[in-house]
């Protein structure tokens, strides 16, 4: 039975630590320190946790970063629970608490090689609004969803 817990603060132990673990088998580029330390910048943001039996299984960060604009900045899902609703259950509670503050946009960023996170982010809504080439000269596709 897989439980969602949320923070608005940077969670502590085993929290923190099963997050990172996950963080860093998804995302081989970038470091999970980065998270906090991003974090510690941002005024608001919300990080969600799909935990099953004490294991973190699946995440979703975010944070303002502009007036009523949120930012869904990353996110994952073990290979083994992929398949069973948690990522688009996460989108879901993110997009609530988002709607309950009184964000009116919710913008993400993707890379064509993280397909499933593209067609899901379309399945939920999002439009794709531009694209851009980052500094390590791949393609980016910037997509927002406006909230009701």
């Amino acid at each position: 039975m897989v439980e969602y817990v949320s923070f608005e603060k940077y969670p502590g132990k085993p929290y923190d630590s099963g997050m990172c673990r996950l963080h860093d088998s998804i995302f081989t580029e970038q470091d999970s320190d980065t998270i906090s330390m991003e974090l510690q910048r941002k005024s608001r943001f919300l990080i969600l946790l799909a935990v099953n039996q004490g294991e973190v299984v699946g995440y979703k960060v975010g944070y303002e970063d502009r007036t009523q604009r949120f930012y869904s900045w990353l996110g994952g899902v073990y290979p083994e629970y992929r398949g069973r609703g948690i990522a688009s259950e996460l989108m879901r509670r993110q997009h609530e608490w988002c709607r309950e503050r009184g964000y009116r946009v919710i913008r993400t960023q993707t890379k064509n090689k993280w397909r499933d996170m593209l067609i899901l982010n379309l399945r939920h809504g999002f439009d794709i609004v531009g694209t851009y080439t980052d500094e390590k000269g791949e393609p980016k596709i910037i997509l927002e969803k406006k909230l009701r």
